[in-house]
Formats: structure tokens, sequence, C-alpha cells
């Protein structure tokens, strides 16, 4: 019976062909992800022995425990050869599963990864709270390690991380960066949140709000003046707002929203899309930043629906909404009209706006 290769050489061959995440469920071939869309491996299917060893063989006590009990586990993983992944380990069908993902080893740059400026921008800041949004697998995490990495690199500040677990490694620059992992250094993120203000740090970065909890201790750090960034599963910023203050209780909205457009200084939400010329992906971004429309805006219930309207005419304080991102993609041969097209926010709108311009949308 042909045998797998081992998980290192399963990982090792992730890396060499640049897919993001591999996927071992018993009865299929390993699967690669590449560019989001998956790929069978030309390997034997695998079968429940393989992925039982695998799992031994990345379960520590601790995380060991936490899958007996949840019937999965989250956790990072990695090695001096081959760099860090991230490892979600679940059952299935009575079997377990892995997905495994790869962690960029080092930061990149804004423009690289096609980042507008006004996301520099908010790194200078020294107070308030900036959220990186988009659904799974849109980047999030490398644009949050990019803008700390620029905060790092360019000012004398202490940065503490909190993050479930850490996908990459910051080493000192220009400033000092502490990163705990939830689980293994702290208990969660509300925690952690309220503990490292004694820590003397100047940024907060938190990989998720998942919670009121957090949301609360994130708003609490960023009004005694320090610098949160952090992220959420949300897909824009009209529905980012909403989240945050329907996390808590009806007789508290007014408060959060008061709270919330005092002290968010940008929200960037991010969609990955295809390129023209098909060899990757590129971000889509859409911007919102701190002025007296956002906190008006932010304030109303009935305006808030409407925050698109304060990107679309934002231009001066760096915001842009998707479609107005797309359209410069699109005009630039960055990406084609289709794929342009079927990520728009408004596709009739968006349609018209590319025609006005003259571009060629057939």
């Amino acid at each position: 019976m042909d045998q797998l290769p081992s998980l290192d050489a399963l990982l090792s061959k992730l890396s060499e062909i640049g897919a993001s995440d591999v996927h071992l469920k018993v009865g299929s071939p390993p699967a690669y992800r590449i560019d989001g869309q998956l790929h069978f491996s030309e390997l034997p299917k695998v079968r429940p022995d393989d992925t039982r060893q695998w799992a031994e063989e990345l379960l520590d006590e601790k995380n060991s425990a936490i899958f007996e009990n949840d019937g999965e586990a989250d956790f990072g993983y990695g090695t001096p050869t081959l760099g860090r992944f991230r490892v979600n380990i679940y059952r299935q069908r009575g079997s377990i599963a892995l997905v495994v993902r790869a962690v960029v080893s080092g930061s990149k740059g804004f423009v690289e990864l096609g980042l507008p400026e006004a996301v520099g921008r908010v790194c200078r800041e020294d107070r308030g709270l900036v959220i990186v949004t988009g659904p799974s697998g849109s980047g999030k995490t490398t644009s949050l390690n990019a803008m700390l990495d620029e905060i790092n690199s360019n000012r004398r500040v202490s940065v503490v991380t909190l993050e479930d677990p850490i996908e990459m490694l910051h080493r000192d620059k220009m400033g000092i960066v502490s990163q705990r992992e939830v689980g293994v250094d702290v208990v969660s993120f509300s925690e952690g949140l309220y503990r490292v203000l004694r820590q003397d740090p100047n940024v907060i970065m938190v990989s998720e709000m998942r919670d009121a909890d957090t949301v609360e201790a994130a708003l609490y750090a960023a009004e005694t003046g320090h610098l949160v960034l952090t992220a959420m599963y949300t897909n824009d910023a009209t529905e980012t707002i909403t989240r945050l203050v329907e996390v808590f209780e009806p007789h508290r909205h007014h408060q959060i929203r008061l709270r919330i457009a005092r002290n968010v200084k940008a929200i960037i939400s991010q969609r990955l899309v295809s390129t023209a010329d098909g060899a990757g992906r590129v971000p889509a971004v859409e911007v919102l930043t701190e002025n007296d429309r956002m906190f008006d805006y932010v304030m109303d219930p009935e305006l808030t629906p409407k925050l698109e309207e304060v990107m679309a005419e934002g231009a001066y304080y760096g915001m842009k909404t998707f479609d107005q991102g797309l359209l410069q993609m699109f005009r630039d041969g960055t990406i084609s009209f289709e794929e342009a097209l079927n990520n728009a926010s408004n596709p009739t709108d968006f349609r018209m706006a590319a025609q006005k311009t003259g571009l060629r949308t057939a």
C-alpha cells in the first residue's frame, strides 16, 4: 500500500508551491489551497491512522486535553526549517481531520501588500482603536502584522500583543515587542487587555475581538491613551459598527456608540480578489477614518447604514469605498472588469461608474 509522506514533508510542499493551507481529511488525498482554490494532490488517500499519527505528533499535553474535551484544538506549530503554521485539528464522521495554514515569515510592507497610505497614517496615531475586518482568509492577520512591523520599525514604543495563537514572530527593532498567547501566557483576551495596561504599553495588538468583554476592554485601553490594533470577522465598516454595538445590552447602546465614535481611528475592511494575470490575489480595501461626519453617522442608528456615503466623499481623509478601490484597481490593470464587478458592493452603480470614466467594460 502506498505510503503518504511525513507531515513535515507535506508542510514543506505547502511552502514550495506557495499554498496557504493543506487539508488532511480521511478518504481524500491531501488538498492544497492555492490563490483561494483547493487542489487535490496526486498522493494516496488519507487513512484514519495517518491523521491520528499526525495529531499525536502535533498535540502537546494542554492541546491534547482541549481536543479530547472540545473535539477540536487550534494552536501554533513551528520548526526552524519549515517556519510557523496555524493548526486546527477536529473530528468529523468518527475520524480526525487537520487543516494547517502557513504563516508568512516576516512582515510585508504596505506597498507590497497593496494597502493604501491611510493605513500607514493610522500607525502614527498615539491612541485610539483601529479595526481590520474581513471574512476568514482575507488577509486580516497579514495586514495587522504589517501595521505592527511599521510601528516597531519607526517608533520608540512598547508593543504588547495578545494572540490566539501567535502566528508571526516579531523581533525588537526601534520598539520593543512582547507577544503573549491566549491559553499559554494569559487566560483570555479581555483579562489580558486589562493586565497589559500595567506593563507600560504604547501599542496593543489584539488578534481578534470576539465578545463584549473584549470590546469593552479594547475601548477602555483606547480611552486611557493607548493605540489598539485588532480584527473582526465583519464584511465592512457598517457591519462592524453594528456588531460592536449589538454585543451589548440595548440600554447601553447609546453609551457604546459614543465611545466608538470618540475612539475609533479607522476601520479597514478587506476582500481578496484575483489579479488580471491570474498570478495571485490582492486586497480590495475599504477605509473609514475619523472625522466629524463619521462621528455623527456612528452616533445616529438611522445614519449608520449610510456610512458608505461618508467614505465615498472622504478622499481628503484617506477614505474610500470597496467600489472606489475596485475601480482604481481595474483602471490600473491590476484586476479584470469581471473580477471587479463580481466583488463590487453595488454592481449596477459600479458598471455605470466604470463606463463614465471611459474604461472598456466589455
